[in-house]
Formats: structure tokens, sequence, C-alpha cells
């Protein structure tokens, strides 16, 4: 059950006072962060650090097993549900001066980059042998002010939702997959794999454009199976409890919530399917705000970005975020955390053996190739031009006739032809009933497969048209 506090509108609580729990010598309340307040505490300098517009909080407390300078690591149990606190800095202005309503997409993704390289497999692998099974959900029961919750059947890792940064909102989440679920030897929940629980927040707009990327964090996590997290957060503490006091300087004091870090907005296809958010053709204003090891933009688990687009060559001036969406084009986007930072100039210096120890052998030369790749040469190449009006006072239908046009051909058939020959002459293509190419002693020969074939590569031909009646339309010859 959730109960709510009375407090005024302009404080913005800290975790320890949202989620109070028993002292304990191990546990302490989190951090104040009294800038988070209107009133400025005595003793501190008046510039203040830059204050986050938004922030998330997840009622499970970290593990006293942390050293220093490391990421905070929370432990939970498969299939409970925990709380996740939206929260929203009214410091930085009125908020119905703000959109009214925002999106949130929540993800578990691989923090082991060994896993993000076979992230597809891996999960593959998952939804076969649980067939049916999610691995994220949102217990909407227990949600508070969570408006339009989304599952995505085809993405068993993520979840979206709308919320009113006006009002509180409380998410609860369930993570279905173990951590040992993705280790080769499962031999319990300690050696399993971390995931990263990440939030992106956008500002919706129209539905031409691309939502507008407000903030992204993340947290790192274990997921243990039921009652398991809580024997291992009391042998974390057990652990410590035991290690002399100058040790004990050396590992992270655990806090009873944990508070999402800012990090890199999830990379994501411009199309698909199901149209996806796009927060790669955006600039987050506090990215980068951990080091590139820890930035929580693994490869997305499902991508659908060809779409039969032709390829492009990678230009040498393109930017970070044009060179992740060339590798999403180009089916790398399991590379694209590990090439985070690399501009076009940067990828095109890589050589094949630096490709190789990045990708691995296969992808590393795929890649190599596709930079390199030259255009694809057409199989037949004919020049073709429209036979000029007779008549002086007669205006040509097409106004490119008289001069020679290039035609490319890549299936060798009569079809294709037809088809190029009625765009480039601006006909219709279904009123074209023959096509003839003009032969020895001016015999006409019906242009059959066979015929297209044995064309001469880069041949020049005067294209005639000629009007026919029953049915009506039109024959073409080649001469």
């Amino acid at each position: 059950m959730l109960f709510w506090h009375s407090q005024p509108e302009h404080l913005w609580p800290s975790p320890g006072e949202l989620y109070p729990g028993p002292p304990s010598s191990l546990l302490r309340e989190a951090l104040p962060l009294p800038y988070l307040k209107q009133e400025e505490p005595p003793n501190i300098p008046h510039a203040e650090p830059p204050c986050p517009a938004y922030q998330y909080v997840l009622c499970a407390a970290t593990s006293p097993a942390v050293k220093q300078q490391e990421e905070t690591l929370t432990y939970l149990n498969q299939g409970q549900s925990y709380e996740v606190r939206m929260l929203c800095n009214p410091k930085l202005g009125d908020a119905t001066q703000g959109p009214r309503l925002l999106k949130s997409v929540v993800r578990v993704v691989f923090h082991d980059r060994r896993l993000q390289y076979t992230e597809q497999q891996q999960l593959d692998g998952w939804r076969w042998s649980r067939p049916g099974d999610r691995i994220l959900d949102i217990d909407v029961p227990l949600s508070v002010g969570v408006i339009e919750p989304q599952v995505l059947p085809s993405q068993l890792n993520t979840v979206e939702f709308y919320w009113d940064p006006a009002k509180r909102t409380s998410l609860f989440l369930q993570v279905h997959c173990i951590s040992t679920e993705f280790t080769p030897r499962k031999k319990g929940g300690e050696k399993g794999v971390p995931f990263r629980l990440q939030i992106d927040t956008f500002k919706p707009c129209d539905k031409e454009l691309s939502p507008e990327h407000l903030h992204s964090a993340g947290c790192l996590i274990k997921v243990f199976k039921p009652k398991g997290a809580d024997r291992k957060l009391k042998t974390d503490r057990e652990k410590i409890e035991k290690q002399p006091v100058h040790e004990r300087d050396k590992y992270q004091t655990a806090c009873e919530s944990t508070v999402f870090m800012e990090c890199s907005p999830w990379p994501e296809p411009s199309s698909g399917p199901h149209p996806p958010l796009s927060p790669l053709a955006l600039t987050s204003p506090n990215s980068c705000k951990l080091p590139p090891e820890r930035l929580c933009s693994s490869p997305p688990f499902a991508l659908d970005t060809l779409g039969g687009s032709p390829a492009q060559d990678l230009n040498p001036g393109a930017s970070i975020l044009e060179t992740q969406q060339w590798l999403h084009r180009h089916r790398f986007s399991n590379y694209c955390r590990s090439l985070a930072n690399f501009t076009g100039t940067d990828l095109l210096k890589l050589t094949r053996q630096d490709l190789i120890q990045i990708c691995g052998a296969a992808d590393g030369i795929r890649l190599f190739n596709t930079l390199r790749a030259r255009p694809i040469r057409h199989r037949l190449t004919l020049y073709v031009a429209q036979e000029a009006s007779r008549q002086e006072n007669e205006v040509p239908k097409n106004p490119d006739s008289g001069f020679y046009q290039e035609i490319s051909l890549d299936e060798l058939s009569a079809v294709e032809l037809m088809g190029k020959l009625a765009e480039l002459l601006a006909l219709p293509a279904n009123q074209i009933h023959r096509l003839f190419h003009q032969g020895p002693g001016g015999i006409l020969i019906l242009l059959s497969d066979q015929v297209v074939q044995n064309l001469e590569d880069e041949s020049y031909f005067v294209a005639v048209v000629k009007k026919v009646q029953n049915p009506d339309g039109y024959y073409l010859v080649l001469t």
C-alpha cells in the first residue's frame, strides 16, 4: 500500500525523507542534497552545483560492499514490485508552464560489455526458454500517476508510460529475469551478471517530429531469485562488519534508496514497425556525466532500421550522433557503445586490425569492408534519347527529348527496362504494350529477357514512341 506525506509544494524532498526506514549501523539516510530545497544551507558558497531538472529514486537499498568511486549496486528480487519515484524539480520554473505530460521509457539492459556484443542472441535464447514471459513489467495496480502504460510485445525489456510532472508519480516495476540466467556457469546469484535499469524522459511532439529528449538516468542492479536479494544484502553487511575500521573506509556507506545517475540517452532507430523514440537525433544537456566505460547507452535489443533504404557512405565530417545512426543503419548497433565517442573521421582512420580488435574477426572485417566499400556497379548501362518531334511547331512531350540519358539495369529483364523507359519518357507504364529493338535490315525484334541480357553494355539508342489503337497505348522501338 502506498502512503503519501503532506508537504509544501515548493519542497523537492530527498530520498531519505521520501522513504523512511529503520536506522542501522551500516545504513544511513540518503544525502539530503540541500541544493534541491529552496533554503540555502549555511557555510556553502553561493555558486551551487547545477540542479537536475528530473530525478528518479528506486526504493531499494544499495549494497555496502561497493568500493569508493565505483557505481552503486542494488539487489532486487525476481518478480517483486519495486517503487520508482519520478521527481521533477519545481525550482527550475513553474511546472504548469512546461509540458503537461511527459513520456518516459524504462529499459533493463546488459552492463557487461561481453554480453552487449551478443545481446540479441542472449535475449532470443531467453525468449525461447521462457515463452510468454517478459523481462520487465509494470505493476499497474500499485503505480500512481502513471498514464497510458504500454508494454511492447517485440521488446521484452522495455516499458513506456506518460506522467504529469506537476503531480506525484510512483512507478512500480517488476524484473523477471535473474542475473544467473546469462552466466555460463549457473552456480548462484552471487556470480550473476549485473544489469542497468535506465529511464529516458521525453517531451512529446507532433507525430511528424521526433520527441524532444529531456533527461536520462540509470542505476546498476543485480536480480536474484525470491528472497535472494535480502540474503545477499545481509551477507554484504556481515562482510563489511568483519573488516577493520580502516578497511571500511574503502567502501561506500549503503543508502536505503537508490538515486539514478545521469547518463547518455538510449540510442534508438529512427524508423521501424513500431515508431520508437529517437534520442540519437537529439543532444542531452546532461549527457556524458559518467566515464565511457559506464555509459548506459548499450545497444538496443530489437532493431529494424534497414527499411530497404540504400546504403550510404560514412561522411568524414559526420558528427558523433550521425556516426551512431550510420552504425545502426548498417547493422553494427552492437558496437555503438564501444564507438560512442567516434566521429566519422575517427572511424575512417581505424585500420583493419583496429576494427578486428574492437568488434571481433567477423564483424571487424565486415565493418572495414563497409567503410571502404566502393559504389556497386550496375550490371548494364544504356543511354537513351527520345526521338525529337518532326514538326517544327510541335512541342515534344518530354522536355529532355533529344538528349541522351542514362538507364541502369540490375535485374536485366524486359519488365525492368520497360519501367525505366516509361519513367524516362513520362509515359504510363501500364500503357506500353510492346517493346521492340530495331535489328538488321530494319526488322523489329521483340525485346525479351534474353535479348536484354545480350545487349552490349553502354550502348546508346533513340526511343521512338508509336501511338496504337485497340488497345489504346504505345509501342516503343529502340533504334
